[in-house]
């Protein structure tokens, strides 16, 4: 995983600013349905950081699962950071 982090920081923070453009632009999930989204893209990125801790899969094909782990967590990372600003921002001057 380490080796990971410093190959791929570009695709990790280009992730994390992809995910805090789209979570400032989306929001927080307000409506049952999308908090039920969010929970399960959370819990796919928690299963697959698991999998991916544990070396459940060896290979290149298990570092295409840790990669996508790194990449989903800050993915995801981002949004929630985003959609805290968005929040925190208050409505726009077009919601008003």
């Amino acid at each position: 995983m380490t080796i990971l982090l410093a190959a791929l920081w570009p695709a990790l923070l280009t992730a994390l600013l992809l995910g805090g453009v789209a979570g400032y632009w989306a929001g927080l999930p307000a409506g049952r349905l999308a908090r039920a989204g969010a929970a399960l893209v959370t819990g796919l990125a928690l299963a697959a950081g698991a999998v991916a801790v544990a070396g459940l899969v060896p290979g290149r094909s298990g570092l295409w699962v840790e990669t996508a782990a790194l990449l989903l967590a800050a993915y995801l990372a981002g949004c929630l950071v985003g959609g805290g600003l968005s929040h925190a921002a208050g409505p726009s001057a077009s919601q008003r």
